[in-house]
């Protein structure tokens, strides 16, 4: 019998099928096995799939056998994941369009995939100032001290920054590659690189051998957006990549946080657009930061209980009270909560990871949700 993975492997070899419409090929048929064989009518009532693209299923379908084809991948490609997968990063599946392969290479971190240790998106200008610079090593270590996975792009200035900050303060890193995980990009990341495979883990939705492309790098954007339980724009133009990241936050129901600049400082124009658009401040209260991402404070000296019994439920946001009255003490799956909410699936796992991270809410295995 072949395996989904396999089907998500031969779907996406199929032209003008991209991620967005292989989500909606499995939220129809159920499974992408069920896809595969259905006919060119049932296709059809998917949205999306007009006559163009019904032609060129049809045409490629019959030339691929999705069982060789994810043999041969797998010689080629040693580490991916594929959305049929257990270990398929979770956040990033409840997104839109979720890359049908996952390549990685490095030190895997189930807890990080699970949506058990939190991520945190860090992406800025590839020319940064002194300022960006130093809040960027000084958000980074404090983040990787407090338990934080910090994730970027591996560029220039404010990801090498991050990346590297991350590292030194003893933490774990996640660098989201627009080319394969086998090649480096800048080239001057060399050493970078390798610090990372040992303290992290490298990932990108293009296999190995693929070499930079500039229309890459926006797309992978969406990747760390989508990984990331909030994402921090440290220094960005108005014309920058990661004000995409931005954007990709914003539709997927993430935080977002800039730091602010002068009105005058022209790396900081991003920032200040986002600000103004709504996004969160990045303060000098450190301490304030972190515990808006779901930080944990250690006192010195001081054993912090985290017990649920103990905990007593705060004045939780709107947002975040609707997800907890529809959470009942017998496990519910994650598809049920959202229809009881009536909210967007982005917004209820964003607001489910809080809750977790708060010691309210429990996951449990195929993404069924309880009262803790």
């Amino acid at each position: 019998m072949v395996e989904e993975g396999a089907y998500w492997l031969a779907w996406a070899q199929i032209s003008g099928i991209g991620p967005v419409l292989l989500r909606r090929l499995q939220q129809h048929f159920g499974t992408l096995a069920t896809a595969w064989n259905a006919t060119k009518a049932q296709l059809g009532e998917v949205e999306g799939f007009g006559l163009q693209t019904l032609e060129k299923v049809v045409q490629q379908r019959s030339r691929l056998q999705p069982e060789q084809l994810f043999t041969k991948h797998q010689q080629e490609n040693s580490h991916f994941w594929t959305p049929a997968d257990a270990d398929y990063p979770r956040l990033l599946l409840e997104t839109p369009s979720p890359p049908p392969i996952l390549y990685y290479r490095g030190e895997v971190e189930l807890q990080e995939n699970l949506g058990q240790k939190p991520l945190v998106g860090i992406v800025g200008t590839r020319q940064p100032s002194e300022y960006g610079i130093r809040w960027t090593r000084q958000i980074s270590t404090a983040l990787a001290k407090n338990g934080f996975t910090v994730v970027s792009g591996m560029a220039e200035g404010i990801d090498t920054e991050s990346h590297s900050a991350a590292m030194k303060a003893g933490g774990r890193t996640i660098a989201v590659l627009g080319t394969g995980v086998d090649v480096i990009y800048p080239h001057k990341n060399r050493d970078l690189y390798q610090q990372i495979l040992t303290a992290g883990l490298v990932v990108s939705e293009y296999p190995t051998k693929t070499p930079p492309d500039r229309t890459h790098f926006p797309r992978r954007n969406r990747i760390i957006a989508g990984l990331s339980r909030a994402i921090l724009v440290m220094e960005a133009p108005l014309k920058s990549g990661a004000l995409i990241t931005a954007t990709y936050a914003n539709e997927f129901g993430r935080d977002v946080y800039a730091l602010p600049g002068r009105l005058d400082d022209y790396p900081s124009q991003g920032c200040l657009k986002l600000l103004s658009q709504g996004a969160s401040f990045i303060l000098k209260e450190l301490d304030e930061l972190l515990t808006m991402l779901g930080a944990i404070p250690q006192l010195d000296g001081v054993e912090v209980s985290t017990t649920p019994e103990q905990l007593s439920l705060p004045t939780l946001s709107p947002e975040l009270q609707r997800v907890m009255d529809a959470i009942a003490s017998e496990a519910l799956p994650f598809d049920f909560i959202v229809q009881q909410t009536s909210m967007a699936a982005g917004s209820v796992s964003s607001a489910l990871l809080q809750l977790e991270l708060m010691g309210f809410v429990s996951q449990l295995p195929g993404m069924r949700y309880q009262k803790s």
